[in-house]
C-alpha cells in the first residue's frame, strides 16, 4: 500500500507519518493486517510536479492539510477548501479512486448552525466537497470532524493545552480566562490508532446532535471515539503538580488510558533540557547512603539504599508498613525473626541473581553487605511513603 500524507510536517501529520513508517518498517507489530510501501509526505514546500505523482501512486490518502491561523481570513477557504479542491481534481486526473480521509472540525458543525466562523464555514465547504467527490466517483471518503487535539504543538498558536505545558514546563506567564470552561479532547496518539482502524477497514461512524458526536453505524461522518473533557482549571491543576513531582517526589495518579497520563507524556515534551535531569535528596551517613526516588499515593514509595562493605542495615520491624528489598548490585544477606514466635529466615542475595524479598510485618529485619570491598545496592519500594509522625518503625536487633 502506497499513502499519501498531506499537511506531514504538521501536528497531526508528523506524529501519523513516523508512526507509519514504524509500521511499514517492521518496528510496530500490533497491525500485522497494514502492508505500507511507501508514503508520500506533501506539505507546504512541496511541489506540483510532487502532488501529481503522489496523487497517481496514492492508495490511501489522508488529507490533513489546512490553515489555522492565516493573516487573513479569507485565506481559510483558500487554504481548507482550495487545496482540498486541487487534490482531488488530481485524483481524478488519474482516475485514482483510492479511499480519501479529510480533517475536519467540530467548528464545521457550529458553522453549519450559526454561520459565524470563517474557520468553521471553510471546514464546512471541505466537507460537503468531500462528500460530493465520493457521489461522484464512488470512491470511499472517511470525513472526521475533530474536537480539540492534544499533541505536541506550537505554543502560543491554536491550543491552549499545548501552551499551558509549554509555559508551566519552562517557567512562564500564562493567563486563563474561565477556570470552568470545558474543553473535549483526542489525545494524538488515540488520533493515530484512529486512523490505523481506517486504514483497516474498522473506523467508527458517527453523527453529530447539535455539537456532541453521536455514535451511528450508518452516519456519513467518521471520529475517533476515544476523548477526554477537562476544565482548563483542571488541565492547569494536574500540571501544576507534574511541575511540583521532582521536588515533592509525589508521581500524580495517573490510571492507563486516563487524561492525566496522557496529558503527563505530553507536558514532558515541553521540558527544556536543563529539567530533563533533577537532582534527588541522599541521606548520606558512614554506612552508605539512602534516597528517595519517588513517591506514590495508592502504592507507598520507591528508594534505593547502599551499604559499604560489612555494614548491617535496618534492625527494625512494623506493625502493618509491608517493604520488598531487591538487591542489584554486590553480595549480600537478608535476616528476618518473628517478635511473636522467635521463628528466623535469612536470605543470601546478590546482583548477580536479581530477586525480591519481603519485609513481612511482625518480623524483624536486617540487611547485611557481606563484601569486603564492594558496595552493596538494594532497590526498596514500601507500601506507604514515610510519615515521621507516624512511621511505624521499631528498632530491635534481629
Amino acid at each position: 500500500m502506497n499513502i499519501l500524507v498531506t499537511g506531514a510536517r504538521g501536528m497531526v501529520g508528523t506524529a501519523l507519518v513516523n508512526n507509519l513508517k514504524n509500521i511499514r518498517d517492521g518496528k510496530n507489530k500490533t497491525r500485522p493486517n497494514l502492508h505500507i510501501e511507501e508514503i508520500y509526505e506533501y506539505e507546504v514546500s512541496s511541489t506540483r510536479e510532487e502532488l501529481e505523482e503522489y496523487c497517481r501512486k496514492a492508495d490511501f490518502v489522508f488529507n490533513l492539510a489546512g490553515v489555522n491561523r492565516p493573516e487573513n481570513p479569507e485565506d481559510f477557504m483558500k487554504g481548507n477548501f482550495g487545496f482540498a479542491s486541487t487534490l482531488l481534481e488530481t485524483l481524478q486526473k488519474y482516475e485514482n479512486k483510492a479511499p480519501i480521509m479529510l480533517s475536519s472540525s467540530i467548528q464545521a458543525t457550529l458553522a453549519g448552525r450559526f454561520g459565524n466562523s470563517e474557520y468553521g464555514r471553510s471546514k464546512k465547504a471541505g466537507e460537503d466537497l468531500f462528500f460530493a467527490y465520493a457521489r461522484q466517483t464512488g470512491a470511499r471518503v472517511a470525513v472526521y470532524r475533530f474536537p480539540n487535539l492534544m499533541g505536541h504543538s506550537r505554543p502560543k498558536y491554536n491550543s491552549a493545552v499545548s501552551t499551558f505545558c509549554w509555559a508551566v514546563a519552562n517557567d512562564q506567564p500564562f493567563t486563563v480566562n474561565d477556570p470552568n470552561t470545558e474543553l473535549e479532547l483526542l489525545y494524538i496518539d488515540d488520533l493515530v490508532e484512529g486512523m490505523f482502524d481506517l486504514l483497516e477497514g474498522k473506523e467508527v461512524h458517527c453523527e453529530f446532535d447539535g455539537v456532541d458526536t453521536v455514535p451511528d453505524p450508518k452516519g456519513r461522518f467518521c471520529c475517533v471515539p476515544v476523548t477526554h473533557k477537562a476544565t482548563l482549571g483542571e488541565i492547569v491543576a494536574l500540571l501544576q503538580r507534574f511541575k511540583a513531582q521532582p521536588e515533592t517526589l509525589m508521581m500524580p495518579e495517573m490510571p492507563q488510558g486516563s487524561f492525566a497520563k496522557k496529558l503527563y507524556s505530553l507536558y514532558l515534551t515541553y521540558l527544556p533540557a536543563d529539567k530533563f535531569k533533577y537532582p534527588l535528596r541522599m541521606n548520606v551517613d558512614d554506612r552508605g547512603s539512602f534516597t528517595e526516588l519517588l513517591h506514590t499515593r495508592d502504592c507507598g514509595q520507591v528508594s534505593i539504599n547502599i551499604s559499604r562493605p560489612g555494614i548491617t542495615k535496618g534492625q527494625h520491624w512494623h506493625n502493618s508498613k509491608w517493604e520488598l528489598f531487591i538487591v542489584v548490585q554486590g553480595h549480600g544477606l537478608i535476616q528476618e525473626r518473628n517478635i511473636n514466635t522467635g521463628e528466623t529466615v535469612e536470605f543470601e542475595v546478590s546482583g548477580d541473581k536479581i530477586e525480591a524479598v519481603h519485609m513481612i510485618p511482625g518480623w524483624t529485619h536486617n540487611i547485611i553487605n557481606l563484601s569486603d570491598t564492594e558496595n552493596l545496592v538494594t532497590v526498596m519500594t514500601c507500601n506507604e511513603v514515610f510519615d515521621r509522625n507516624h512511621p511505624d518503625t521499631f528498632y530491635e536487633p534481629v
